[in-house]
């Protein structure tokens, strides 16, 4: 569809549909690009509408990308928590923890470059209200986390939870950053055997901090569940 043949969403389940297509572009276009090449041009154009139509339905760029992170939270959410549970009788322990952790997020690249990206410019070019619901979408995700979390390990308190959250979800977002720059500063991490610390491998990384981490939250070594009394 040509952009100059777009037409106005009037009923409230048009708009609903329209707005699904613009954050369906969005997503498809961060995960080509990456979030920071992404302009709401660029969104507009996917979309067939001019920018200026677009902004009738999200105020910012930055508020359709705030909205894909909230979405992302919650269907890693979802993910995680099912696989700790799944493994909670077979794999206990801290590491097995960090496992699960690492891996649901590092099979979302673009929800760990949507997580660097939210609190450093996403929440602070969208108006309050949009800030409100993001936080809100987020505690919401994090509860379902937490309880599947003390399942597993039960020495872990509440705060212990939401602190392991918030360390894993500032690791993938910086260490997804890290691995992932441009073509140019790759090729030279790749040429040069003095750069090669440079090259980050995202899921063992943040398994290995996670695991003593979560160890020292729960007084144990790695691997080896306490003896019991």
């Amino acid at each position: 569809m040509a952009t100059s043949e777009f037409q106005r969403a009037r009923s409230p389940e048009a708009k609903r549909l329209r707005e699904a297509s613009i954050l369906e572009a969005a997503r498809e276009l961060g995960r080509e690009h990456g979030i920071r090449n992404v302009t709401l041009t660029d969104i507009a154009t996917a979309v067939a509408m001019h920018k200026s139509a677009l902004l009738r339905y999200f105020e910012t760029r930055e508020e359709i990308f705030l909205r894909l992170t909230a979405e992302g939270w919650q269907e890693w959410s979802r993910a995680l928590s099912a696989r700790l549970r799944e493994s909670a009788d077979t794999d206990p322990g801290p590491a097995a923890v960090a496992q699960a952790f690492a891996a649901t997020l590092a099979a979302r690249g673009m929800f760990c470059d949507l997580l660097a990206h939210a609190p450093l410019n996403l929440e602070r070019k969208v108006s309050l209200d949009a800030v409100r619901d993001f936080k809100l979408a987020t505690l919401a995700a994090r509860e379902p986390i937490v309880e599947a979390a003390r399942e597993h390990l039960p020495g872990l308190s509440d705060d212990d939870s939401v602190d392991l959250i918030a360390t894993a979800v500032a690791l993938a977002g910086a260490m997804w950053q890290i691995a992932n720059p441009g073509a140019e500063v790759a090729a030279l991490y790749r040429s040069d055997p003095r750069l090669a610390h440079a090259v980050v491998e995202v899921e063992p990384r943040i398994a290995r901090i996670l695991t003593a981490t979560i160890s020292g939250m729960t007084g144990r070594r790695p691997d080896r569940p306490t003896s019991p009394a």
